[in-house]
């Protein structure tokens, strides 16, 4: 009986875990909620098996428990290295620039004032470095 009330104790706590998942805040978060609800799976499965009377159940909530442990470990690497790509050699964050009107704003520019600025240049109007 009182595997029974186990067994609705981790069904809750297991919900609770999918409503973290699904709610975040971070990714860092929903991946810590994914590994409760793994190992919450274990204990699930490992309950069944002693109101069962099944020791098989145990062997599937040991490889379970393997596959969550090797599954949160890719999905965190996943993220470390697409967080390491988005970096710049200071340390910085790189944030990919929103297609915007800004884009469109140097099309306005009077041709008249380029091909002069590219005259003066070309006759040696200005100085190199400067």
């Amino acid at each position: 009986m009182i595997f029974l009330g186990a067994i609705l104790a981790i069904a809750v706590t297991m919900s609770l875990a999918l409503v973290r998942a699904l709610l975040g805040p971070s990714v860092y978060d929903r991946v810590l909620a994914v590994n409760m609800f793994g190992t919450k799976t274990v204990l699930l499965l490992s309950c069944m098996a002693f109101v069962a009377g099944r020791s098989d159940y145990l062997d599937l909530a040991l490889a379970y428990a393997l596959i969550n442990f090797i599954g949160v470990l890719a999905v965190l690497e996943f993220f470390r290295q697409r967080e390491r790509a988005t970096e710049t050699p200071e340390g910085h964050i790189r944030h990919p620039k929103p297609a915007t009107a800004h884009a469109h704003a140097h099309a306005d520019t009077d041709p008249a004032t380029d091909a002069a600025s590219g005259a003066s240049e070309a006759a040696g109007d200005s100085e190199p470095g400067a």
